[in-house]
């Protein structure tokens, strides 16, 4: 790849939050980044996978084919121990209306309502599926940690408020974006799917660059 090249890469998700997230972690020289939102014609995918594996990968194989450039899909989740891993895959319509933050966190504390602390472990699940005309690889990153029984905090989203991670006594929405891009569980999955970009560059298929 030439000096002034760039590797274009299309992130699956029109989630402004996500996105912003991810382009932060993405962060290294080099690297163009577009989203849905470049693409309006190219609507979402039902995740009709049984794990958030397959609903990564039914995310990013369509955008990959309809754009020809590299594209990363993920699905993340809360898997919750007391609840036998809930809400895992339907983390973002735990209420029943997808993305409603507030109502999804008000139905797992009612879950919870009864459960003691040292019960409370949980852990936050995020699958990178990474599609090109090369191959297809899947990268993943877990966080424990266990839920508050009230939310705290500003920042983030989702279920940041209730979840405070392993090692620290501040939820994810506490922590502030700085700590939070270092330490979560998309953080890792997505620092190790940069890793597979960057061996993806060396490549100079077509898809992928200017």
């Amino acid at each position: 790849m030439g000096n002034s090249a760039k590797q274009k890469i299309v992130i699956a998700t029109a989630n402004l939050h996500k996105l912003s997230e991810i382009i932060r972690i993405l962060d290294y020289p080099g690297l163009s980044v577009l989203s849905l939102r470049d693409f309006p014609d190219i609507s979402g995918v039902e995740e009709t996978g049984k794990s958030f594996h397959e609903n990564a990968l039914l995310k990013a194989r369509p955008v990959y084919q309809r754009t020809g450039l590299i594209t990363l899909a993920d699905d993340s989740g809360l898997e919750v121990d007391a609840l036998g891993g809930a809400p895992g895959i339907y983390s973002a319509r735990f209420a029943g209306r997808s993305r409603d933050y507030d109502a999804n966190n008000q139905k797992l504390l009612a879950e919870l309502k009864l459960v003691p602390h040292e019960q409370r472990g949980a852990q936050f699940r995020c699958v990178v599926a990474i599609v090109s005309d090369l191959n297809e690889q899947v990268v993943e990153g877990i966080v424990r940690g266990h839920i508050i029984k009230e939310p705290r905090g500003e920042g983030g989203f989702g279920y940041d408020p209730l979840f405070v991670p392993d090692g620290f006594k501040r939820t994810y929405a506490e922590l502030g974006v700085e700590i939070k891009n270092r330490i979560s569980h998309r953080a890792i999955a997505f620092r190790k799917a940069a890793e597979v970009l960057k061996n993806l560059s060396t490549k100079k298929y077509s898809g992928g660059f200017e």
